[in-house]
């Protein structure tokens, strides 16, 4: 991306806040360096991940947060995508059903019309740069497998009850989707359930969609309470509700701009646990940015919501927080994400902030690094 990557330790006890250029007073205690301020300036701004496209697979265990350690197709071959077609020799779908690790890149751009999901296998990297690959008619399915890696691919008009265009169950993990532009699916765009978990969502646009994202099945999904997911500097645009809601599982979401969303903008359901740190809230018409559901846990007898910690986010343009106090949300506690790992990138949410994310998210015209392993 051109602007440098700087990790800052994120410790709450000891950080003083920055002045914001916009809203109407500083959160309290927003996360920065001990000894150096945030630049304001575009060209120096901390926005993850400019390294990774120094060479191919440099994407290998980079993500930020619970995906961090995935490592896609890191120790395959390369697989080459030379034709469009949904299937046979030379596809996509070729390239992802086979067993080995490989790192697929791809050699024509244009749309891949799906007839049906197309399925993961674990240890596999779909790599989109230096092409544009449309991904339409149906989605991918991460399915019992592991350490795969999905980044700067384009997924719209999936048609079909239940398809979404990134569906992760059942017990899939090391997981990473990177700068991919999502819109215009039946279901969801992203649904991560039925224990599948230390997965990272970062970089992505979402776009002219209802159900953006969903975390946690529903609440006989018990088991989804190892769910761990980060999403991060993320542009939810327009889209309606699910930025994202969540049952059960753990989630931290940082340094994302969501607006004008049609219901509200992150949902905490049953035992859920959302940390949602220096992210930027823009309200449309409907004003309120967080929302509460209650369910009842079938192994439990009581229904609950979640708990929801906001932690220096801004809320502009009338928009309402509308948080609960944890103690009041019958939640389960709260998580920190430093209990889980000890860096991430994370900035004030200025208005630096608001055009990197509006620009440096969804799919790239990026050049295809060189492979320095082959």
């Amino acid at each position: 991306m051109g602007n440098s990557h700087r990790k800052h330790h994120n410790n709450t006890h000891n950080q003083g806040a920055l002045p914001f250029k916009y809203g109407p007073s500083p959160p309290p205690q927003v996360p920065t360096s001990s000894t150096t301020p945030y630049p304001s300036h575009m060209d120096t701004f901390p926005f993850p991940y400019a390294h990774v496209d120094s060479n191919l697979r440099a994407l290998a265990s980079q993500a930020e947060g619970f995906g961090r350690f995935a490592i896609g197709g890191l120790h395959g071959s390369l697989y080459h995508v030379t034709t469009l077609a949904d299937d046979g020799p030379g596809s996509l779908r070729d390239g992802c059903r086979k067993k080995e690790p490989l790192w697929i890149v791809f050699e024509v751009s244009g749309t891949i019309h799906l007839s049906s999901y197309l399925s993961v296998s674990s240890f596999k990297t779909i790599d989109g740069r230096g092409q544009r690959i449309k991904l339409t008619g149906k989605g991918l399915r991460l399915k019992e497998c592991e350490h795969v890696i999905v980044c700067n691919l384009e997924f719209e008009g999936g048609r079909g009850p239940d398809v979404d265009g990134i569906q992760i169950k059942p017990k899939s993990q090391h997981i990473w989707i990177d700068r991919c532009s999502l819109r215009d699916y039946d279901d969801g765009l992203i649904d991560i359930t039925r224990e599948s978990t230390d997965i990272t969502i970062s970089r992505c646009h979402f776009a002219q969609h209802d159900k953006t994202m969903l975390i946690g099945a529903d609440p006989s999904h018990v088991g989804d309470r190892c769910i761990r997911v980060t999403i991060h500097h993320c542009f939810f645009d327009g889209t309606r509700q699910r930025h994202p809601r969540v049952r059960f599982g753990k989630v931290h979401i940082y340094n994302n701009y969501t607006r004008n969303w049609g219901i509200y903008a992150v949902c905490a359901s049953v035992e859920s646990q959302i940390y949602s740190e220096c992210n930027i809230y823009e309200a449309g018409q409907k004003k309120v940015a967080f929302k509460y559901l209650t369910e009842k846990a079938t192994d439990k007898e009581v229904a609950i919501s979640g708990c929801i910690r906001s932690h220096g986010d801004l809320f502009v343009y009338g928009t309402q927080a509308g948080l609960v106090a944890e103690t009041e949300s019958g939640g389960t506690g709260m998580f920190h994400p430093s209990e889980y790992y000890p860096t991430w990138t994370v900035a004030p949410p200025t208005d630096a902030l608001k055009h990197h994310v509006q620009h440096c998210t969804g799919w790239q015209s990026v050049p295809r690094p060189a492979d320095h392993l082959n």
